[in-house]
């Protein structure tokens, strides 16, 4: 070989190295495929490789230019594409893998030059390469990838360009947070935040926030209180019950902690205490266009039925809007699932405050209980009331005594909730029915009985009673039940292992001679239910893991993750499992924003053949991750 060939070969091997996965390739082999590439170039809006040119025959990593990939879902027109493929990107992996056409247009949008190298030489430098091989294989991260692209092309144009709510914290400081010495008089403070044209001001010794006061603050603790002495040290009046995070969590974790708190700001703290900066309320609600925030306020200062009917309408129409923009579905399930439990929690708190103030009322300590879907932090567009009611036995009053004072109030609740589009539940899984309004005793006997029998109604009750969580009254009852429970089934084999065995009866629905197994809906049209076989065995797997390992929390993702971690399941295999998770979420919300637009019944049962192409493989690849994981639940907890 030549001098000059040699230095030309080394020199594409170095260009091809600047990009995954070339770079994490061994050189030999990155020499290998840079000898047998060759470079071809395509001028603006030539079609590099379409579903008409048959068998793919070759492999293309970009070298330069833009090529687009152009489905039926979005129109080859103007600048509308479903896929941008920029400098070293490769295309197109599954019809290479697959030995077949591709699906899409593959269209160059800016002059471009490709790398190319045949379909023989691409199946020999997979199984040359280990790290080759998985990358081209891993595919169900990259079509997650590609079928958001698709979702904000079909829903905004203006979404693409929004700051993630999946953004870190520290990329969302805007300034360095301004502070003060905790003994700075209160006017000083004042006029420094108005030279500043700054919303808070932060007390801080040696970089360690002490307090924060902010301009909602300035009203309620300064102009409205008469004769405040404005020279007395800012620590006085300032807010320090401060509630923070680290750089790393992500922006949603802050909007859920400002609707939680009812705050405007968040601390960003690093690992030894120093403050990194202040997060407003502001800087989160610009980043993603929506009114958190408003619905937050409209919630908190309903006074009438009419008030939460309307803020639970918005709650909804912010979802729709959410999802239109790009939020992934567990930031979106979660954001949903919190303005629901303020909008309850408001309603719950105005309800008893009423009925407190009636004749012969006793004190009686209580706790809320959500249940099922909310109970997980999973409640997508469409979702019913799963509740109960857990409270602490007054003395000289009866079981019965305190349901007859709190069953009334319950009811109210419900019929609420229900007037605010939270349908009254079918099985009358709800605190109003006497069944689910106990003391922490009764919870525990019927709790035992339950596990005792182990039968078919107990594992179907399981599935909603055992993912509770507090949200309104006394969290320790909550707390102390869930760890009642928790010590109950950890090593209850004979438990375990129904539950192992009911969970592997709801197999997810893939075929043979078809993509899907479909049954008949209520109108006899063969469908498949998102949420029973696509959602539910990810959920059941991942409450028995958790159970098993002594897991408190109920979210199916931070589930697996905890439980992941105590059984060294490996990592890359859990990612799988809960992007699975979270597709099947997003399709169910899809589905039901589009039910919404069209004004029809919400449900959670689709079509395959009315999706596009690309939803179809994500969805069976999703069923096949949740049939691994059902693998991986009967492997583990073999007896």
């Amino acid at each position: 070989m030549s001098q000059p060939t040699r230095s030309l070969l080394q020199a594409t091997a170095a260009d091809l190295c600047r990009h995954p996965p070339f770079n994490q390739m061994d050189k030999a082999h990155v020499l290998w495929l840079a000898e047998r590439l060759e470079l071809g170039y395509y001028s603006k809006g030539e079609v590099i490789v379409s579903p008409q040119h048959g068998e793919v025959r070759k492999f293309f990593i970009l070298k330069q230019g833009v090529v687009q990939g152009e489905q039926e879902v979005v129109q080859a027109q103007d600048d509308d594409a479903w896929l941008e493929l920029q400098e070293g990107d490769c295309f197109p992996l599954g019809a290479l893998l697959s030995n077949r056409p591709v699906n899409s247009v593959y269209r160059v949008r800016e002059d471009a030059f490709c790398y190319e190298l045949s379909a023989a030489d691409f199946h020999e430098l997979t199984h040359l390469s280990v790290p080759f091989h998985d990358y081209c294989s891993r595919r169900l991260a990259n079509l997650l990838e590609q079928s958001k692209h698709i979702i904000q092309a079909q829903y905004s144009q203006s979404s693409a360009e929004q700051q993630s709510m999946s953004s870190a914290l520290s990329s969302v400081i805007r300034r360095k947070p301004v502070t003060c010495p905790p003994e700075t008089p209160v006017m000083t403070v004042l006029q420094t935040m108005q030279n500043l044209a700054i919303g808070s001001m932060v007390a801080a010794t040696q970089g360690k926030p002490l307090g924060i006061f902010t301009l909602h603050d300035v009203l309620k603790r300064v102009a409205l209180v008469p004769g405040l002495d404005v020279t007395q040290p800012i620590i006085n009046i300032m807010t320090t019950n401060l509630v923070t995070l680290p750089p790393q969590a992500l922006a949603y974790e802050a909007a859920l902690t400002m609707v939680k708190h009812g705050f405007r700001h968040v601390l960003v703290v690093d690992n030894e205490g120093l403050l990194q900066g202040v997060i407003s309320d502001k800087d989160l609600f610009t980043l993603q266009r929506v009114g958190l925030r408003q619905v937050g306020i409209a919630i908190r200062s309903a006074q009438n039925m009419a008030d939460f009917q309307q803020a639970a309408e918005d709650i909804r129409q912010l979802g729709q809007n959410m999802l239109a923009q790009g939020v992934g579905a567990e930031q979106l399930t979660q954001m949903i699932s919190a303005l629901n439990d303020l909008l309850t929690q408001h309603i719950v708190a105005q309800v008893f405050e009423r009925a407190r103030q009636q004749p012969g009322w006793f004190a009686v300590d209580f706790c809320w209980l959500a249940l099922g879907s909310e109970g997980r932090f999973e409640q997508t567009l469409n979702t019913d009331q799963d509740n109960g009611i857990i409270f602490n036995l007054p003395d000289g009053k009866t079981p019965d005594e305190v349901r007859a004072q709190l069953l009334p109030v319950a009811l109210e609740i419900n019929q609420a909730l229900d007037a605010c589009g939270f349908p009254l539940c079918k099985g009358n899984i709800m605190a109003s029915n006497p069944q689910w309004c106990l003391s922490l005793d009764e919870w525990e006997n019927v709790f035992s009985d339950w596990i005792f029998r182990g039968d078919g109604v107990t594992l179907l009750n399981a599935s909603i009673f055992f993912d509770f969580r507090h949200l309104y009254g006394n969290e320790d009852l909550a707390r102390d039940l869930r760890s009642w429970l928790v010590g109950k089934i950890k090593d209850n084999r004979q438990f375990l292992k129904k539950m192992v065995s009911n969970a592997l009866d709801n197999r997810p629905p893939l075929g043979i001679l078809r993509d899907f197994l479909l049954t008949k809906d209520k109108n006899n049209q063969h469908t498949l239910d998102l949420k029973l076989n696509g959602v539910t065995p990810l959920v059941d797997a991942a409450r028995i893991f958790a159970l098993a390992a002594g897991v408190n929390d109920t979210n199916t993702a931070h589930r697996l993750r905890a439980a992941g971690a105590l059984w060294e399941i490996d990592k890359g295999q859990l990612e799988a499992w809960i992007h699975a998770f979270h597709y099947i979420q997003l399709l169910r919300l899809r589905l039901q924003h589009e039910q919404c637009k069209r004004d029809v019944p919400l449900s959670n049962r689709v079509d395959p053949d009315t999706l596009n192409d690309l939803d179809r493989r994500i969805l069976k690849e999703s069923f096949r991750q949740a049939r691994k994981l059902q693998s991986e639940l009967g492997d583990y907890f073999t007896f």
